[in-house]
């Protein structure tokens, strides 16, 4: 009997991803069906669907799903998901029953899908979906700022907005996991593998830190507060594509690798990766990294300032604050597997004081705010991309020392804007 948390939804990991004999038949059968071009984010969508990271899902998303996760964060069945997955076309031709190929721009057909159903997306549809999914509480989600502002800085508005004329919905069958295990080894690990490491190692209680920039103190600090207070962490990478400006995952490995060699105890940590594309959904995307950790068997997200925002349009804090509002609190649907089993595990805002003389929270520090050295990955992106200073105590010389090499590579630079968030501008 497994001592850790189990699979989200009450039917254990679902894994659509094929294996031996079937899997051969199928590559065979998809050479005679229609293809269809996917997204990279739908590319991720689909591995994560094949390796039992979004479990329960079988496929995508039909109309009464979008529209329940949407608006009350619950699929048709009242099982929660916070953020629709859904596979958007343009083809006019594809009706309710065929089968079709799914490729990616990369060549490679990543699944074959039954259509279930195919229904469309109008302008007004997709604006309902970025104002209930994307829209937060920040100053750039203001009524009459948003739309303005989303379609030319927010890349999670920008996706859907750009999306075809409709979604297709219906069951998978996953072929490939892409290059993710050659790229990473050892890093890119699935749901079972992280389970079965940490059932290894005696773990139960086990928190995830999500990254999709290198580690500085203050997510090396976020990380040691979890190894003190559960059996391990997990510091889980984002290893799919990113925005213009942001670091690559296998640099980002490369550094936290070299912090965990320097600085942590390696027998409480595990350096994972996973393959899902960002959509800077800032409170629903806490609510999905909560969801998929649970189907990796860890019950607690650490969750801190302006996690997976994106310029102004959510509150420092408003990603702690949405586990207060989704279903199911009272805990009356765990047992059914409908409800959210993985919990926030909230962090105050972190820095280095010079008068503390070390890491400390706003929870922990007297201090004021020119005592502190305010750490966010947008500042630190921003100073290395122009080649200015690090601040002392900002990053371990070890992982800077990385950051510079791979800066120093570049031959085009992208403009890394400062928002409010990461400026300190609010403390």
């Amino acid at each position: 009997m497994s001592n850790l948390v189990a699979p989200h939804g009450g039917k254990g990991l679902v894994c659509c991803l094929l294996e031996g004999a079937e899997l051969e038949a199928e590559i065979k059968k998809a050479e005679g069906l229609k293809t269809l071009d996917i997204s990279d984010r739908a590319k991720g969508d689909l591995i994560m669907m094949g390796i039992g990271g979004f479990s329960p899902l079988n496929g995508f998303m039909k109309k009464a799903d979008w529209a329940g996760v949407c608006e009350k964060f619950l699929m048709a069945d009242g099982t929660f998901w916070p953020i629709p997955i859904t596979l958007d076309t343009d083809d006019e031709d594809v009706k309710v029953g065929d089968e079709v190929a799914l490729k990616a721009a990369d060549g490679t057909v990543y699944a074959t899908m039954t259509v279930e159903e195919k229904y469309e997306m109008t302008e007004a549809d997709k604006k309902w979906e970025c104002e209930l999914v994307y829209k937060g509480e920040g100053e750039d989600s203001a009524d009459d700022k948003f739309w303005e502002v989303a379609m030319e800085d927010h890349p999670g508005v920008q996706m859907v907005m750009a999306q075809g004329k409709y979604n297709l919905a219906g069951p998978v069958k996953v072929l490939s996991e892409g290059d993710y295990a050659v790229r990473f080894p050892g890093v890119y690990l699935t749901p079972a593998q992280i389970r079965a490491e940490m059932e290894k190692r005696g773990w139960s209680k086990v928190a995830a830190l999500q990254l999709r920039n290198p580690m500085h103190r203050s997510h090396e600090f976020l990380a040691k507060i979890a190894v003190e207070v559960c059996d391990g962490v997990v510091i889980h990478s984002l290893i799919g594509n990113l925005k213009p400006g942001d670091i690559p995952g296998d640099v980002r490995i490369k550094c936290i690798q070299t912090l965990i060699d320097n600085y942590f105890v390696p027998e409480n940590v595990i350096n994972a990766g996973y393959p899902l594309d960002m959509r800077y959904a800032g409170p629903r995307e806490g609510l999905i990294h909560a969801t998929f950790r649970q189907n990796y068997g860890i019950n607690n997200m650490l969750i801190g300032r302006d996690h997976a925002g994106v310029g102004d349009f959510y509150g420092l804090f408003e990603a702690q604050d949405i586990f207060k509002k989704i279903p199911y609190q009272d805990g009356c649907e765990a047992e059914s597997g409908k409800a959210l089993l993985c919990q926030n595990m909230n962090i105050d805002w972190t820095f280095y004081c010079y008068k503390c003389d070390g890491m400390a929270s706003m929870r922990t520090c007297p201090h004021t705010k020119e005592d502190r050295v305010i750490l966010s990955g947008t500042k630190l992106r921003k100073a290395l991309s122009e080649g200015a200073e690090v601040v002392d105590h900002f990053g371990r010389d070890e992982v800077l020392v990385i950051l510079r090499e791979y800066y120093a590579g570049l031959t085009e630079k992208v403009e890394v804007k400062m928002q409010k968030a990461a400026s300190g501008a609010d403390m």
